[in-house]
């Protein structure tokens, strides 16, 4: 589908033909490359309003110009690529230019280009906008309510064994994350409180058994009713008074050694309720409990003391299994988190949703010792409605005198597939089925077989003989149970919804603001809330803790803190101000410059056919350009405020199929447009049409340690997952990098659709085989190392990576995986080729939370009564030996602010703990689309909405839920009801590429 490209070049100089490491001339060839034509890179200056402009360039080229190179590495680095195979001989490069002359008089800015990733994939295997963005964009709320509540399922995947060139280790066993390089010490000191309790450790023996259960379970809270009713049984017989902790499947643990090393047991209980309505019976279990090994505490005390490298996973496995005992018997378990009706009050979220407050719970080691970590939690349930009354919130409409249209049929059936109900017709009899669907006729229309005789009775003369119930609403469907041999018809009326059914699918945006408003607390509630539900759950008294040694504290862990100042900005020198100092996070955009642009005049279309009228009228404007035909620049939107799909739809059509970018509104803002509104309008603006916002005084001046002193490029790198019960949708790996050095403000991004919630970013680099042209490298690291080469004319010598979305499991899988595609894609441009790499794991999605310490005191609040933007931890609740961090980069809004964790997996560059923190947290200023600091530096939060943006040209929006305000408004985010488009995973698994991107989109940050 890729449109033709030439090729990439390497980092030859200036536009000699000549290959780095030596090589052969000849002539170039181009190839099918990863979507649309290479779009040149240009010099700094641009199309936009540039605040502010350092230094130079490399040499302007013609817009429109394109680079051909084929070549092969010389010497050692050629042993180091792809899967362990030697290059074949390849081209030289041969440089050819030729096409448009750009849209303004002077060169280009520096431009972003955001480069569709068009290959397949190969191998099958959540951040949101600040407030105060008057962009149509993803919904902040969508985004956060991801990151919050759900736990995505990720696949794990073994090593991919492919050669990992000089020392990098193959497997994680010959591998030890970087030590903390010391504490920091920039900053103000203070004290803050975190959500973090001291858990002292057990001196028992902890033994650990095997159990088999016969026939097998599947189901944990069967496997957990058997244990259950066997420790009941034999507590104080053969288990010799122990209380053992179970895991619900094939290990159970005690505080020391049971009287036998083996032993069988046979447990008899109820059949498990299947949903299909049938008669219960008794069935017996074979339970067979043998010992298999004890797990050494003594490792853990060695680890958290610093003086082991490696954390006891087994040990820690057991403690948290040992605490999690008795919440699991009490609430309904999730993830790591609990919910109960009686945590907390219930609230309506619409169409038979409700929410249920709970608590997350994990132990942790940490550097004050074993801590649990007790955090407030939210999530959806299906209220304990009848069915029929279910059914009217979820149409929203009167549904006792009239049938259902097809529509509302569907739309039903998907709400209640799976959903356990019970009857209410019978008394005290409660019987509770699954349902399968709904039949598709009206209930007066059903009837069925009686007898052999071929005799048929109707469900409302069965209902009305059998049980005297007459079902009153006729021409409603009824609820179809059991299986597909052996259907069980239930009218609506009769049913009632089981309570305790967490809902699992995607809420809509109503849904979505109703519970962020009921979980949203400032930030002295949520402590109150957490010291009570730490007291409500009474560890001293939890049997289970109590058997096994485990004692946790009742107070919040009291942590020192530092607040890093906030960096001096800079702007254009042709304003007013041409420098600022934010305060408490934020700054404005009062007496800074700005450069206006004509315009055409307005013109309106119907938003029921976006794609036609925006096509009609785009052509329109050109013709009224007349015969110069210039570009057009920006295409200012003005939506709905409830827009459906309308904004995803604007945007691909705009940037797919018109090669133009576009910045979008609602209309109530339009009507009560102010000069906050303006100013967020003006920043989006003025980035998507080449400009730059503002830059770090200190990178203007050089003065930032380690990243000025030799060129630095930054990237940004983040996957985003389809939605629960999309299982078909490909994920969007995203890759952002810095295109200017030694400002580092703007970004070019590469979008990659691939396996289905494969959580590797597969096209970092990738090598492919030619019959003509032998080896052919790419990926998204080669081509933004490229590019940051022609921009600035000087290559990397220095990478920092941000990567963004990565739990602790995963961290050796993606650190193997993906510092091996960096390697390889540097060395496949130059022999040797090797910068000093840090990587470092973003994450948001954690439960710990930072508190004043002292809520009354107006110097270490801000006007939320969150803790002051810059306010960095690094001590006592961190990993025991490993470098890491959490970073309060942003003032609070709403709600708790949440520290963003910083994990460095890799660290070449020898960071001191002060240069690290001090450069993630000056980054955090320079996000282009608001003037506020923001809670993850700038790069990872590109990378979030580069690959959400590339949800709408794969999945048009025909949600039926309209889209949700971000900031001044919000477009819709991809609806899981979308249309499918060419990046739908085939049958056999493979991805198709996404559409590509015209080139006059690519080269600007059309993302923001």
């Amino acid at each position: 589908m890729g449109s033709w490209r030439p090729k990439l070049p390497g980092f030859g100089e200036g536009s000699q033909d000549a290959e780095p490491g030596g090589g052969r001339r000849g002539p170039g060839r181009g190839f099918r490359g990863r979507g649309g034509s290479y779009h040149q890179q240009f010099p700094q200056g641009g199309r936009g309003a540039g605040y502010y402009q350092h230094g130079q360039g490399a040499a302007s080229q013609p817009r429109g110009a394109m680079v051909s190179q084929q070549w092969r590495p010389a010497g050692p680095a050629a042993g180091h690529l792809g899967h362990g195979q030697a290059y074949r001989e390849v081209q030289p490069p041969q440089y050819y230019g030729g096409g448009r002359v750009g849209r303004g008089s002077g060169p280009s800015s520096i431009a972003p280009e955001l480069r569709q990733a068009m290959e397949t994939s190969h191998e099958p295997d959540n951040i949101s906008p600040e407030a105060g963005s008057p962009e149509l964009s993803p919904p902040a709320s969508t985004l956060e309510v991801s990151d919050q509540l759900k736990d995505l399922s990720i696949q794990e995947e073994s090593s991919t064994g492919q050669e990992i060139v000089q020392a990098f280790p193959v497997s994680h066993k010959s591998y030890k994350f970087p030590h903390r390089p010391g504490n920091g010490s920039i900053g103000t000191r203070c004290l803050v409180k975190a959500n973090h309790f001291f858990a002292e450790l057990p001196d028992k023996d902890l033994h650990q058994y095997d159990v088999s259960i016969t026939p097998d379970v599947t189901s944990r809270i069967r496997s957990r009713s058997v244990m259950e009713e066997l420790v009941k049984l034999h507590k104080m017989s053969y288990l010799g008074g122990r209380l053992p902790a179970y895991d619900g499947r094939k290990s159970l643990y005690t505080a020391g050694p049971l009287p036998f090393t083996s032993k069988e047991f046979h447990i008899t209980l109820l059949e498990e309720d299947d949903g299909s309505g049938m008669e219960r019976r008794q069935k017996t279990y074979k339970v067979v409990i043998k010992f298999a090994a004890r797990a050494d505490l003594h490792r853990l005390e060695q680890f958290i003391a610093g003086r082991q490298a490696e954390a006891p996973q087994e040990a820690l496995q057991v403690l948290d299994i040992v605490l999690r005992e008795l919440p699991t018997a009490r609430y309904e378990p999730f993830g790591r988190s609990f919910f109960s009706p009686d945590l907390g009050r219930r609230r309506s979220l619409g169409e038979g949703i409700e929410s249920w407050r709970g608590f997350y719970q994990s132990i942790r080691p940490t550097q004050m010792g074993l801590s649990l970590n007790i955090d407030m939690s939210a999530t959806a349930f299906f209220e304990p409605l009848p069915v029929i009354d279910f059914v009217a919130l979820l149409l929203n409409t009167d549904i006792h005198s009239r049938p259902l249209s097809d529509a509302e049929r569907v739309k039903i059936k998907k709400a209640l597939r799976g959903v356990k109900v019970e009857v209410t017709h019978r008394g005290n009899m409660r019987r509770k089925y699954r349902v399968a669907g709904l039949t598709p006729q009206a209930t007066r229309e059903l009837t069925f077989p009686v007898d052999q005789g071929g005799t048929v009775k109707s469900v409302i003369q069965y209902f009305q003989e059998t049980y005297g119930f007459a079902i009153q609403h006729t021409y409603l469907p009824c609820l179809q149970v059991g299986n597909q041999q052996r259907p069980n018809y239930l009218p609506m009326e009769v049913c009632k919804i089981v309570e305790g059914q967490r809902y699992s699918k995607r809420l809509n945006q109503s849904q979505i603001r109703a519970l962020l408003e009921e979980t949203c607390q400032r930030p002295h509630d949520r402590e109150r809330d957490i010291i009570q539900m730490v007291k409500h759950n009474s560890y001293h008294e939890d049997p289970y803790a109590r058997e096994f040694g485990i004692k946790i504290s009742e107070r919040l862990a009291s942590v020192e803190a530092r607040i890093l100042p906030a960096p001096r900005l800079k702007y254009n020198e042709t304003g007013r101000e041409k420098d600022c100092l934010p305060r408490v996070g934020q700054w404005n955009m009062m007496n800074k410059d700005f450069a206006l642009e004509p315009i055409l005049p307005p013109m309106y279309a119907n938003p029921a056919q976006v794609e036609r009228a925006l096509k009609a009228r785009f052509h329109d404007a050109m013709n009224m350009l007349g015969p110069q035909r210039k570009e057009l620049d920006l295409l200012i939107g003005i939506l709905p405020d409830n827009n459906g799909s309308l904004y995803g739809d604007l945007k691909r059509v705009c940037e797919i199929d018109l090669g133009i970018v576009s910045q979008c509104c609602c209309a109530k803002q339009v009507f009560k447009m102010n000069k906050h509104i303006l100013a967020n309008l003006a920043l989006k603006i003025n980035v998507k049409v080449g400009g730059r916002n503002t830059v770090l005084a200190d990178a203007v001046s050089r003065c930032i340690p380690l990243v000025t002193d030799r060129p630095t490029i930054i990237f940004g790198a983040d996957v985003t997952h389809p939605h629960p019960g999309e299982d078909s949708s490909p994920s969007i790996a995203a890759v952002v990098a810095s295109q200017d050095w030694p400002e580092v403000t703007k970004y070019a991004g590469l979008v990659s659709a691939q396996s289905h919630r494969q959580e590797l970013i597969e096209d970092l680099y990738k090598v492919t085989q030619d019959p003509q042209r032998g080896t052919i490298c790419g990926g998204m690291i080669r081509e933004l190392l490229i590019s940051f080469k022609k921009s600035t004319g000087q290559k990397p010598q220095q990478i920092l990576f941000y990567r963004d979305g990565v739990s602790e499991g995963q961290f050796y899988q993606v650190l193997l995986h993906e510092l091996d595609a960096i390697r390889k894609a540097c060395a496949s441009l130059e022999a040797n080729y090797q910068p000093q790499v840090t990587f470092i794991v973003v994450q948001k999605r954690h439960h710990t939370r930072l508190f004043a310490h002292n809520h009354n005191d107006q110097n270490s609040v801000d006007r939320s009564g969150n803790i002051l933007p810059g306010t960095v931890v690094d001590s006592k609740i961190c990993h025991p030996t490993e470098f890491d961090f959490f970073l309060c980069s942003h003032a609070g809004i709403k709600g708790t602010s949440r520290p963003a964790h910083y994990h460095v997996l890799w660290d070449e560059n020898n960071f001191t703990a002060d240069a690290l923190q001090t450069l993630t947290n000056n980054l955090c200023y320079t996000y282009a689309r608001c003037t506020r600091s923001v809670s993850i530096v700038p790069p990872a939060y590109y990378a979030h909405l580069a690959a959400f943006r590339a949800r709408f040209y794969m999945e048009p929006d025909s949600s039926d839920s309209g889209s949700l305000a971000s900031g001044a408004c919000g477009g819709g985010a991809p609806s899981s009801s979308s249309t499918s488009r060419s990046t739908r995973a085939t049958t056999g698994g493979a991805v198709r590429p996404l559409p590509a991107l015209k080139d006059s989109v690519k080269s600007v940050m059309f993302y923001c």
